[in-house]
């Protein structure tokens, strides 16, 4: 382990990704315009990667009424969340978990057999009461976003709906080079309380992971106690740069929490029927997995995910024109781009953006300008020489296409 590692949230400040405020709160970070970047980059991602299985955008409120959850057994099983009381004693909860409200959407109206799979993704804040103590930048929050996504399917395609998460999993972690390694958190027969459900279908619930686990090239483990109370999981693992292991990516099986609700559908024969539910989240909490990020790269990110990727720096006021020609150039291609136009010396620009991370700064002077070129130095220090506009942009399209 390296022992001059920074933490995520000295870099976060220097970086200017996010802000933890005392009037807002502990556990409540705030994303600035750079750190939102990178949020919206892993979503787009995400949605990159699962566009081919026809998943359905829904928005839900961000609290319900506390009757719904302990209707789905999370008040009882899962007591970390907010209460809210409206002005004449309505008691609401500030949502811990998502599935609830998707439910609701699911029984709004009658279902067939024909119709299934339907699976509805979104991006959205849950709220859990964590004790102070235990917050931590990133890592710990009150407030986390997940890239939440469930599928209501039949028995028979409970495999063919997961091998489809799981490839999306892989996609994913592949581009940041983590290793993963994979649990299979199933209930702890000692501790039945934990859970809701029958033993014989929490046992045809694991059957099944196990199954689906067969399809899984990483280390595997078995995890007992680690399930959900509604289910068993595959849990993906990774460790970060401090060795530490954050459980990120998940594939759940619920039976339960559907039957609960009264979710139901026609089957062939014409008798209704409960789906199964495979709750899945890819990325987990967007929060801790950026500050995760942060400390793995201390900053520097790739290029496809820095927050500006391109700086330029005009040697003086004369070749502002240009530089903002150049600019506008890179900005039409999608690359993300600043000019320091400071009354700043040429080598104080150039520490400030190697100092920023920033990949790419382009130096502008009369020779670039006269031959119509860039001089490009990376953020490591290193001299690329110069080169056309267009076949510079090209380099860095490229980088950010194949997440390099």
């Amino acid at each position: 382990m390296n022992n001059n590692l920074k933490d995520h949230r000295q870099i976060g400040q220097e970086l200017d990704l996010f802000v933890v405020s005392e009037r807002v709160g502990g556990g409540l970070p705030l994303f600035t315009p750079k750190g939102t970047i990178i949020r919206k980059v892993i979503h787009d991602f995400i949605e990159q990667l699962q566009k081919e299985f026809g998943y359905s955008d829904v928005w839900i409120p961000h609290l319900a009424k506390a009757e719904l959850y302990k209707l789905s057994g999370h008040l009882e099983k899962y007591p970390e969340y907010f209460k809210v009381k409206s002005s004449i004693g309505d008691e609401f909860v500030l949502k811990p978990m998502d599935c609830p409200h998707h439910m609701e959407i699911f029984r709004a109206k009658p279902r067939s057999y024909k119709d299934l799979p339907i699976a509805y993704n979104e991006f959205t804040t849950n709220y859990r009461d964590e004790q102070s103590g235990e917050l931590n930048g990133l890592l710990r929050v009150r407030a986390l976003t997940i890239d939440d996504c469930h599928i209501f399917c039949r028995e028979d395609q409970i495999l063919e709906e997961a091998r489809k998460v799981y490839k999306t999993i892989v996609s994913f972690y592949k581009a940041f080079n983590f290793e993963i390694s994979v649990r299979l958190s199933f209930k702890d027969p000692k501790n039945k309380e934990k859970y809701i459900g029958l033993d014989k279908t929490w046992e045809k619930a694991e059957n099944a992971i196990r199954e689906l686990a067969k399809d899984v090239e990483f280390e595997k483990r078995d995890g007992i106690g680690e399930a959900a109370f509604y289910g068993p999981k595959l849990d993906f693992m990774i460790k970060d740069v401090l060795e530490r292991e954050w459980q990120l990516a998940t594939i759940q099986l619920d039976y339960f929490i559907p039957e609960r609700l009264g979710v139901e559908y026609v089957d062939s024969d014409g008798s209704k029927k409960t789906p199964v539910v495979i709750h899945r989240a890819i990325a987990g909490s967007i929060e801790r997995f950026i500050g995760i990020l942060i400390e793995q790269y201390q900053g520097a990110f790739l290029t496809w995910l820095s927050p500006v990727q391109v700086i330029i720096v005009p040697i003086s006021d004369r070749n502002l024109k240009y530089a903002r020609n150049v600019f506008d150039q890179l900005l039409t291609s999608k690359i993300r781009v600043e000019i320091d136009s400071r009354a700043e010396t040429m080598q104080s620009k150039i520490r400030d953006a190697t100092l920023q991370k920033i990949p790419y700064i382009l130096i502008i002077g009369g020779r670039e300008e006269k031959e119509g070129k860039v001089a490009i130095r990376t953020r490591e220090g290193k001299d690329l020489g110069t080169q056309k506009i267009d076949e510079f942009i090209a380099k860095v399209k490229s980088e950010i296409e194949s997440k390099i």
